[in-house]
């Protein structure tokens, strides 16, 4: 029988699992929010939420004096898993006092859908206080309430027409014309016309004008 084996195997062993989980926990103290598997984000959540717990209780132990210096002991537990140096410091120094107040939820998950490729639901797993500002859920009553009120018709705003204004006349100046130099021609003189009253040469005329009926000449 199948007996205390809580959670999700992930296809893994053991050692490959926590490896796993421990490199997540370092990248979403690094970089404060993680878009994986639902799957993944589940189980990397208590896992996270743990090393974030130990962070903040040697806050607590150093700012109440319980611990001269610093808390050896909880940095030495936490660096079993977050090997980056710097996401440790980060995690004490800067995570720890802003979670210091809080009691537990230090993470929240999203579902963002179905991934292409292997449609795999997705998610992204990411700090409280480094999310949007917009914390907690608000109330289903609220909801339902403001559903049920009537929206309020929304003011029609008439649009003032703009005045009139009379276009001025355009007026189009006469194109430039290229004056040509004047070239003076010689005067020609005429012929004298032929007189009007002069008597006509009948002398070549043909001698078959001469009859105007038709009869020739004896």
């Amino acid at each position: 029988m199948r007996h205390g084996y809580a959670g999700r195997k992930l296809k893994r062993t053991a050692s490959h699992k926590r490896a796993l989980l421990a490199n997540l926990a370092t990248s979403l103290f690094e970089h404060k929010r993680l878009v994986t598997t639902v799957a993944k984000a589940k189980e990397l959540r208590p896992f996270a939420e743990q090393l974030i717990t130990r962070a903040r209780n040697a806050h607590r132990s150093e700012k109440s004096g319980a611990i001269t210096g610093v808390d050896v002991h909880n940095r030495r537990m936490v660096g079993r898993f977050i090997k980056n140096k710097g996401v440790l410091q980060e995690l004490f120094d800067t995570i720890a006092p802003l979670v210091a107040e809080r009691n537990g939820g230090y993470t929240r998950i999203t579902k963002l859908g179905l991934r292409r490729g292997d449609a795999a639901e997705t998610a992204m797993i990411e700090l409280v206080d480094w999310s949007n500002p917009v914390d907690g859920r608000s109330s289903s009553t609220r909801r339902r309430a403001a559903a049920k009120t009537p929206a309020k018709p929304k003011p029609v705003v008439k649009l003032k027409a703009a005045p009139v204004v009379a276009a001025e006349p355009v007026i189009e100046e006469p194109a430039a014309i290229d004056e040509e130099p004047m070239v003076e021609t010689p005067a020609v003189e005429e012929a004298p016309a032929p007189a009007a009253d002069a008597p006509a040469d009948t002398t070549d005329a043909p001698a078959a004008d001469a009859g105007a009926d038709g009869s020739a000449a004896e």
